[in-house]
């Protein structure tokens, strides 16, 4: 399978940032799409990449989290839980339809649109190298750093 190159985005960003898929180039990047901030499942997979933070960092890779959330609620959300990665607000969902990650889903029996729990690493030279969808929050993370790392 060969490498495509990943959909550009920019985004407004905390830290009153706005950032692109360009800012990365020569660093490679995960990039994580959550449904909602401070939501359970959202909180655990949040946490596990700060609390694997350092892991990414010291391959040069750099992660971010994307949302529909408004920056302001991102802003609390990364204070709270002390994520030392920057989160981007997606509320045209203009990056979620560039990744495919807005899909139908059955909440309490209603179909509502949501974003997919997906993750993306895009290497330094800006290709897609593998792609998570459907992600189920245990062993995520890690799973993610192990492909990262390479066959051992």
């Amino acid at each position: 399978m060969s490498a495509s190159p990943a959909p550009d985005f920019q985004l407004a960003a905390t830290g009153g940032k706005t950032l692109q898929l360009s800012d990365f180039k020569g660093r490679g990047l995960v990039l994580y799409f959550y449904p909602k901030d401070s939501t359970p499942g959202c909180t655990t997979e949040g946490q596990d990449f700060r609390d694997h933070y350092a892991g990414f960092q010291a391959l040069g890779w750099s992660v971010l989290g994307v949302s529909r959330d408004s920056v302001k609620s991102h802003e609390n959300f990364k204070a709270k839980q002390g994520f030392p990665f920057d989160l981007l607000s997606d509320p045209d969902e203009t990056a979620c339809q560039a990744y495919g990650v807005m899909k139908l889903k059955n909440l309490y029996g209603k179909q509502v649109r949501g974003v997919e729990r997906s993750t993306f690493a895009i290497g330094p030279d800006g290709t897609l190298l593998r792609e998570w969808r459907g992600v189920k929050v245990p062993g995520h993370v890690r799973e993610v750093l192990d492909f990262l790392r390479g066959p051992a």
